[in-house]
């Protein structure tokens, strides 16, 4: 575990991703020391409003009767066993193109399966529902692992998913309605679930993390229900270091000695060689370095969050020197400095600035509104409003209007 998790205070997208993350667990130290990973959280009213800012049930009926969704953004569960998507979904040709679609949402149908007991579930709302999406990154910049949202709608009495186990952790934000929910240890082996850890009635409001391989299962009684499962994809270290062993192993092309079979004596000193071929190659490889690569793969791979940005590429030419701006929230921004030249990493790609730039980005990555001439004791007038009209259409910042 790393010896310290704390929002570097220059950093806005850091720490409004340890207010989000502290919205939902609560005292984060102790949140990490007695909980990640190893047991299940219950909070009971964290939000009095129902989570309603990340997504309600009006919310929730108007992605469906648009009509719009098509697989794989939602399917339709009952009785722990997915519907056919063939029966809640139609064909519809593409507005001016001759291409036809057969995954396309049939609102009609869906509200007829969960009227008779199905579960709707949303996948990867972060990837389209702009609320979430924002919350999803504020969670990504706290915990500096992948997080995606889904959303699991249940009519009363009816379970959606019967027990299971997640590959990764999970918390449950309860947006409407109630639902039970029991949640155990990972079982000695086999698919017997271990002791139950916890019973209880999840309300709006409630939150509960479950670690991976927790077995868990929820129904609803008297109330429908409607909740938000967060999923946190994270790095595990078998896939950091699997990258360089895999490289040195793949290397031992040369064939076994004929006969390998009929002389395991003669076997066992070539295995311990070829062991130690491993060892040292695996003493040369650079900690360092591979640490920086593990979380430059983490940012790099963080898509922007454009909403607005249309508005903002049309009023570009309005930023003069006594524009307001400041950064997008939700937005990745990474700072590396080599030799003479400043790269400035954006989640999906990397913009090459000279490195004399550095003291007025650290400024604007702190997040705090600014005026382009407050840039006057670091840049020219036309530097300054070059690069804040660069990083406006990179959407790294936003124009304030009044």
């Amino acid at each position: 575990m790393l010896p310290a998790l704390t929002p570097r205070q220059d950093d806005s997208a850091s720490v409004s991703g340890f207010e989000a993350l502290r919205r939902c667990v609560g005292d984060i130290p102790r949140f990490i020391g007695d909980h990640w990973g190893q047991t299940p959280l219950h909070r009971a009213g964290v939000d009095g409003a129902g989570f309603g800012d990340l997504l309600t049930i009006a919310d929730i009926d108007a992605l469906i009767s648009s009509g719009g969704l098509r697989l794989p953004r939602f399917r339709l569960l009952q009785d722990g066993k997915p519907i056919d998507p063939a029966d809640y979904t139609k064909g519809a040709a593409l507005t001016s193109s001759t291409r036809q679609v057969d995954d396309q949402a049939d609102p009609g149908r869906i509200y007829s399966f969960f009227d008779a007991g199905a579960t709707i579930v949303l996948h990867a709302l972060q990837e389209y529902w702009p609320p979430l999406a924002r919350f999803c990154r504020q969670l990504e910049c706290a915990l500096t692992h992948p997080v995606q949202a889904n959303a699991y709608i249940t009519p009363r009495f009816a379970e959606g998913l019967s027990r299971h186990a997640d590959t990764h952790d999970v918390i449950i934000l309860q947006v409407h309605g109630r639902k039970q929910w029991h949640v155990h240890e990972p079982g000695a082996g086999g698919d017997e679930p271990g002791a139950l850890l916890f019973e209880g009635e999840l309300a709006p409001g409630d939150m509960l993390y479950i670690p991976r391989t927790f077995p868990h299962s929820a129904r609803t009684e008297s109330s429908s229900s409607a909740h938000i499962t967060v999923g946190i994809l994270a790095y595990q270290w078998r896939l950091v270091l699997k990258s360089v062993i895999d490289k040195i192993v793949y290397s031992l092309e040369e064939s076994l000695p004929m006969g390998f079979a009929d002389d395991p004596a003669a076997l066992s000193a070539l295995v311990a060689e070829r062991l130690g071929d491993i060892k040292s190659k695996v003493d040369t490889i650079d900690p360092a370095a591979l640490a920086t690569a593990t979380a430059q793969h983490f940012w790099s791979n963080r898509r922007p969050l454009l909403t607005g940005q249309l508005q903002h590429l049309l009023d570009l030419d309005q930023i003069v020197e006594q524009s307001t701006l400041r950064r997008r929230p939700g937005s990745v921004c990474k700072l590396r400095v080599e030799s003479d030249r400043l790269f400035v990493l954006l989640g999906d790609r990397e913009l090459d600035m000279p490195a004399r730039l550095e003291p007025a980005l650290r400024r604007i990555v702190a997040g705090k509104p600014f005026m382009v001439q407050d840039l006057a004791d670091q840049l020219d007038e036309q530097g300054r409003l070059v690069l804040a009209r660069r990083l406006a259409r990179e959407g790294l910042l936003e124009l304030v209007t009044p």
